[in-house]
């Protein structure tokens, strides 16, 4: 019994923080989802049931927030996390100014958001901007574009500033999962005449497995709840073409003071991102969950 309240007393403050700072806004969020209420005058009385929700289904912005961001995780997916993967794989091998490479591509990741963000909107200014000038310079003026304000190229450059801020992060996990395979994995292909890709495609990547699904997950997720760096670079512009639903979240919410119906896209992100979750450990790490109490059992 005292090893039991001993348990409880080191639990219960991380407890409190849990349920004050997770649990209570969720709580909160589906509550004032079911009002229209402009967040004054005390708690909200106009009951609308799922209007909000239907509201929302019929919703053009919202609807293209979901097509936006399921573009921006199918890049993430084909460009984003397989260059992170190349690149930790070429900075795994032995090579002069190693260690200035691994630490130059990963500070980006350090930088925050925001910061990220003003460096990129000076970058893709129309006039003056970094992107531009060098198209002039290389006699490519033709290609020469409004990178943030056109609809045709805000979602490329967002993307763009996205794997640039994050792909570093991916690069660090892929690299430290690759240097947990031991050597003589390699060296005993390589006996049996495997060569390099086929040491990579046999013996690497079916070990780098565990960590490659959880970069795509914290990926996933990542841009489901893609708001601050969007915010900074155009605000959701130009017309809704790059807004995510964090985004309309907070238009709506801050902006347009309709907190019911905020709350209301908070909730659908909320239960996409649960979903999510919940369905990828089980369907996807479910293997690697199993293995790793199956190593604890068997270290008992």
């Amino acid at each position: 019994m005292t090893g039991l309240v001993t348990i409880t007393l080191f639990l219960l403050p991380a407890l409190v923080l849990f349920g004050l700072l997770v649990l209570a806004p969720i709580a909160v969020a589906m509550y004032t989802s079911v009002f229209k209420w402009n967040g004054l005058g005390g708690l909200p009385t106009q009951f609308v049931g799922l209007d909000n929700f239907t509201r929302l289904f019929s919703d053009e912005v919202f609807l293209g927030d979901l097509n936006r961001g399921a573009l921006l995780i199918g890049l993430s997916l084909l460009i984003q996390l397989p260059l992170s993967l190349a690149i930790a794989m070429l900075l795994n091998q032995k090579m002069r100014g190693r260690a200035f490479y691994r630490l130059l591509f990963f500070a980006p990741y350090v930088l925050s958001e925001v910061i990220t963000a003003v460096l990129f909107t000076s970058i893709l200014s129309p006039e003056s901007g970094l992107a531009n000038q060098i198209l002039r310079s290389l006699g490519l003026s033709a290609l020469e574009s409004s990178w943030l304000a056109e609809p045709s190229t805000v979602m490329t450059s967002v993307f763009l500033v996205m794997t640039w801020k994050y792909f570093g992060f991916h690069m660090i996990l892929y690299l430290a999962g690759r240097q947990g395979i031991p050597k003589e994995l390699g060296e005993a292909a390589a006996i049996d005449g495997a060569g390099s890709w086929a040491q990579f495609r046999y013996v690497t990547l079916p070990l780098l497995g565990p960590t490659i699904r959880i970069s795509v997950f914290l990926a996933i997720i990542g841009t489901i709840q893609l708001f601050d760096l969007v915010w900074v670079l155009t605000a959701g512009g130009p017309i809704h073409s790059s807004e995510t639903m964090a985004v309309t979240m907070f238009q709506f919410g801050f902006k347009r003071s309709q907190i019911g119906y905020a709350s209301a896209i908070s909730v659908v992100m909320f239960l996409i991102s649960l979903v999510f979750a919940l369905g990828y450990q089980r369907f996807v790490m479910r293997r690697d969950t199993e293995g790793a109490i199956t190593s604890m059992r068997d270290q008992r």
